[in-house]
């Protein structure tokens, strides 16, 4: 049964997964979280309820059936905004090409996807292909947490504060709008080449204050 979902935050509706578990670029040549998956939002808070974790869970199973583009193609006929994964990437090439289905498909739909699968080569068509429509937007994430990206691979980062973006980068807005977007679409619009989040959570905070002064 398809499952979306609709954060408070966002205002819109969005389909997930289970944060880390579904992250294959989480991970760094290391075998260690990146800095930036290392204070994940998703895997704290509401995110640890069992009933969210069970709708993750449920999603990673519903995706692979026949049925499962026409349904959200049709559970998204009213909207005008879509984000995949606000926790979760697309960690298998089956679940991207549907994905790009539904893109096709719904092109009256603004298309958001933040991911970290542009490091797997396997995935540069796919990837490319989502970003050649008009109604889509992949993000790939820097790793970092202090602001840097690298220009021309990654379209956000995270920022300690707002302080640390650069030119190029357009800071969040959410922070100062009591934590939502409200009307703000930014991370949808092509135009905007890098947005930079700004860090929040005790656990992030953390995570940089160990990766600064490393």
């Amino acid at each position: 049964m398809l499952k979306l979902s609709k954060t408070s935050k966002l205002g819109t509706k969005s389909w997930s997964l289970q944060a880390i578990e579904t992250c294959p670029g989480s991970v760094g040549n290391d075998g260690v979280l990146v800095p930036a998956c290392s204070g994940c939002y998703a895997t704290q808070g509401t995110y640890n309820f069992p009933g969210t974790k069970k709708v993750r869970s449920d999603n990673k199973e519903d995706w692979k059936r026949d049925t499962f583009v026409s349904e959200f193609v049709a559970a998204l006929k009213k909207d005008t905004h879509f984000r995949f994964f606000d926790s979760g990437d697309m960690y298998t090439l089956d679940l991207a090409k549907k994905m790009l289905e539904i893109m096709i498909q719904s092109p009256h739909v603004k298309f958001w996807v933040p991911t970290r699968m542009h490091k797997f080569s396997k995935f540069k068509d796919i990837i490319a292909k989502m970003n050649a429509l008009d109604n889509v937007i992949v993000r790939p994430s820097s790793d970092n947490v202090d602001g840097t990206y690298t220009k021309g691979v990654h379209r956000s980062t995270i920022l300690p504060d707002a302080s640390m973006a650069d030119s190029n980068t357009f800071v969040c807005k959410a922070p100062s709008q009591d934590g939502k977007c409200n009307t703000c679409r930014a991370c949808y619009d092509k135009n905007v080449d890098v947005i930079g989040y700004i860090a929040h959570g005790a656990k992030m905070k953390k995570v940089i204050r160990i990766a600064t002064a490393a």
